[in-house]
């Protein structure tokens, strides 16, 4: 019998963290296994994608809701659908209410475009410039009440480089993210990364042939971090 854990995903528009988690999980290696993709956006490319590749796909449109309650109660029944171990939001773009975070409480994680705790909420990249920071990257966290404030799961580490436009900081970053997300979900697939409170408990036996229990990364930007060997076979 399969051990893999069910993951749903959320999403609101493009997919592409959607699709790296899909590919690290085509592997039968790999400790998690995406079940459906559930999104507030009917248009969201995210959905053809993952309907394209014989994933359920739910959406709830907020514009159909009249309060952010009766749409987190609907985003609520369409994953209990599902019937996940864990749910990843990637590139879910409204703020989840309080009530569904804590029915959800340690299973559900976030990935955001920044080293948390700096630069939280939108336009993270257009923060980091101007704040002058020479590292950037992103970071996988369990979701809290408060945005993009739970605690954290595994960050990667990217440079910020003279000249630096939001556009190109932004690119470098998505390559982080995508190789970042997968491992991050394994870790917590696995039980190597668990909440506990306000706080992430680390299982690090067995890490040391592996990476050593860590959970802060600077990938290599110059490979194809989209590739089966990086994004499925890569376990910390």
């Amino acid at each position: 019998m399969s051990t893999r854990k069910r993951v749903a995903v959320m999403i609101s528009g493009r997919g592409s963290n959607l699709a790296a988690l899909m590919e690290a999980a085509s592997d039968p290696a790999y400790p998690a296994e995406i079940v459906g993709v559930v999104s507030d956006n009917p248009e969201a490319p995210g959905l053809t994608f993952a309907a394209g590749r014989g994933q359920p796909v739910a959406v709830a449109n907020r514009r159909d809701h009249p309060s952010s309650d009766a749409h987190d109660a609907t985003i609520d029944a369409a994953l209990r659908d599902l019937a996940p171990d864990f749910v990843a939001l990637a590139g879910y773009m409204r703020v989840l209410t309080a009530g569904f975070v804590a029915a959800w409480q340690g299973k559900l994680i976030n990935i955001h475009p920044s080293l948390l705790p700096a630069f939280r909420g939108l336009d993270s990249h257009r923060q980091a410039i101007e704040a002058g920071v020479r590292v950037h990257g992103c970071s996988v966290h369990f979701v809290s009440p408060e945005v993009d404030a739970g605690p954290l799961i595994a960050q990667a580490a990217v440079p910020v480089l003279t000249g630096d436009t939001e556009e190109a900081l932004a690119a470098r970053v998505l390559k982080a993210e995508h190789k970042l997300y997968p491992i991050a979900l394994a870790m917590v697939a696995e039980g190597r990364a668990r909440l506990d409170g306000n706080r992430v408990v680390f299982d690090t036996s067995g890490a040391s042939e592996k990476n050593g229990g860590q959970s802060v990364f600077s990938p290599d930007l110059t490979t194809d971090m989209r590739s089966i060997e990086d994004l499925a076979r890569f376990t910390p």
